[in-house]
C-alpha cells in the first residue's frame, strides 16, 4: 500500500516543499482510520477460521449402568463403558479449510478498497482546502485593490473628476467582497473538520496547505486496462472462487463418514460356579459407516452454488461497467479542467491588460470607475476559475489513479 501511495501522488505533491506533504498526511490517515482497522480485524477473524474447521467431530463416551443385571454363562453385567469418534471422509478437512481461506481472501479485498477510497478521499479533501485557501488570498487582493480605487476615487471627486456615486460603488464592491471572505473562511474551517475526521484527529487541528498548485506541463499516462485489476472487481474474482471451493466442500461432505469405538462391559463372577472364564469382562471394538442416503441437500446446495456463481458474474460485469464510465468522465473531465484553465489564463492577461488602459487614463483625468468594477469583477471571475480549473484536474486525477492505479 505505501508503494501505491507513492505511485499515486508523487507528481501530485511536487512542490509543496512549504507545506504538510500530503504523502504524510495520507500515511497517517491510513495508520489512524477506524474504517480500516475495523476491515483488518475482520480479515483476522476470517483467517483465524481456518483454525476451527480443521477439527475432527467430538469424540463420544458412555457409561451405562444395567438396572437389571442380565445374566451370562460367565457371569452377570454390572456396567458399560463406551468410545466412539467418527472420522469424515479423506479430504473433508482440507476442504473446509481451502474454502474457509477462500472467504478470508474476498475479505482482504476490502481492505485494499477500503485504503483507495481513503486515499481518494484525503486528497479531495486537501485540494479542496487549498481552493479554499487561494480564493482566500485573491479576495484579499482584491479588497487590498478596491481600497486603492477608493483613495482615487475621493481624489478623483476633490479635483470633479468623479462623483461620490463611484466612491459609494466601490465601498459597496468592498462589502461584497468581505461578505465573500467570510464565508469562505467558514468553509474552509468546515471543510478542515472533514480534513481531520479522515485522518482520525481532534477536528481543530490547522492544516498547513501548499500556497500554489499549478498545472502539469503534461497528464500521466491512462491505461484502462488496468480496471481489470482493480481491487472491486477482484473482490468478485475471490468470491467466486470461494464458491467453487463451497462446491467442493458439498461433495466432500455428501461422502460417507467412518467411525471407530470401543465398548467395555464389566462381568461379575458367579459365585457358585468354578470355569476359567467366571466373570470375564468384555470387550468389543466396533466399526461404523455413516451414509448420507437422502442426499437431497447436497443436490439443493449445488444448484445454490451455480446460481450465485451466475449472480456473482453478473455484479461483476455490472460494476466493471459503471467504473468504466466513471474513468471515462474523469479522463474527459480533466481535459475539460485544461481546457478551462487554458481559457482563464488568455481572459486574465486580457483583463490586466484592459486594467492598465484605465490606470493610465486616471493620469490623463478620464479614468470611469464604473468600467474598472467592470473590469475588477472579470479580473475576480477568471482568477477564480482558474483555481477551480487547477482543482478539477486533480480531482480528476485522483479518481483516475483510484481506478487504475495498480
Amino acid at each position: 500500500m505505501k508503494r501505491i501511495v507513492i505511485l499515486l501522488f508523487s507528481f501530485l505533491a511536487y512542490g509543496f516543499s512549504n507545506a504538510q506533504q500530503l504523502n504524510t498526511l495520507i500515511d497517517q490517515a491510513l495508520m489512524n482510520s477506524p474504517e480500516i482497522q475495523k476491515f483488518e480485524l475482520q480479515y483476522r477473524i476470517a483467517s483465524e477460521k481456518v483454525n476451527q474447521v480443521n477439527t475432527i467431530p467430538n469424540t463420544e463416551f458412555g457409561v451405562g449402568y444395567f438396572v437389571s443385571e442380565p445374566e451370562t454363562r460367565t457371569g452377570a453385567q454390572r456396567f458399560k463403558v463406551s468410545a466412539k469418534q467418527m472420522m469424515p471422509w479423506f479430504g473433508n478437512i482440507t476442504a473446509r479449510e481451502h474454502y474457509v481461506s477462500a472467504l478470508a481472501e474476498a475479505n482482504y479485498e476490502d481492505i485494499v478498497i477500503a485504503k483507495r477510497k481513503l486515499i481518494a478521499s484525503v486528497s479531495q479533501s486537501y485540494y479542496k482546502l487549498y481552493t479554499n485557501k487561494a480564493k482566500d488570498a485573491v479576495l484579499l487582493k482584491n479588497i487590498k485593490l478596491l481600497e486603492t480605487y477608493e483613495t482615487l476615487a475621493l481624489t478623483a471627486v476633490e479635483v470633479g473628476n468623479a462623483s461620490a456615486v463611484d466612491v459609494l460603488r466601490l465601498q459597496i464592491r468592498q462589502n461584497e467582497m468581505q461578505h465573500l471572505l467570510d464565508v469562505l473562511r467558514q468553509q474552509y474551517l468546515a471543510e478542515q473538520t472533514n480534513f481531520n475526521t479522515l485522518l482520525n484527529q481532534n477536528k481543530d487541528v490547522k492544516i498547513n496547505v501548499v500556497n500554489a498548485l499549478s498545472m502539469p506541463s503534461e497528464d500521466f499516462e491512462v491505461t484502462p486496462a488496468d480496471l481489470a485489476l482493480h481491487p472491486e472487481l477482484l473482490k468478485y474474482d475471490k468470491l467466486y472462487h470461494s464458491v467453487e471451493q463451497s462446491e467442493l466442500l458439498s461433495q466432500k461432505e455428501s461422502s460417507p463418514m467412518i467411525g471407530f469405538g470401543l465398548d467395555y462391559i464389566n462381568v461379575e463372577k458367579r459365585p457358585d460356579m468354578e470355569f476359567n472364564d467366571n466373570g470375564k469382562d468384555i470387550i468389543m471394538p466396533m466399526v461404523s459407516l455413516s451414509i448420507p442416503i437422502f442426499n437431497k441437500k447436497y443436490n439443493s446446495q449445488t444448484i445454490q452454488n451455480e446460481l450465485q456463481q451466475e449472480a456473482i458474474t453478473v455484479q461483476k460485469q455490472e460494476r466493471l461497467n459503471v467504473l468504466e464510465a466513471r474513468l471515462d468522465k474523469a479522463v474527459k473531465d480533466r481535459v475539460s479542467a485544461r481546457i478551462s484553465y487554458t481559457t482563464q489564463v488568455k481572459n486574465l492577461k486580457q483583463a490586466r491588460n484592459a486594467e492598465a488602459i484605465l490606470t493610465k487614463n486616471y493620469e490623463s483625468g478620464t479614468i470611469n470607475f464604473k468600467d474598472v468594477l467592470d473590469i475588477q469583477e472579470l479580473q475576480l471571475k477568471f482568477e477564480i476559475n482558474q483555481i477551480e480549473s487547477v482543482k478539477n484536474y486533480y480531482v480528476q486525477s485522483t479518481i483516475i489513479n483510484y481506478l487504475t492505479q495498480q
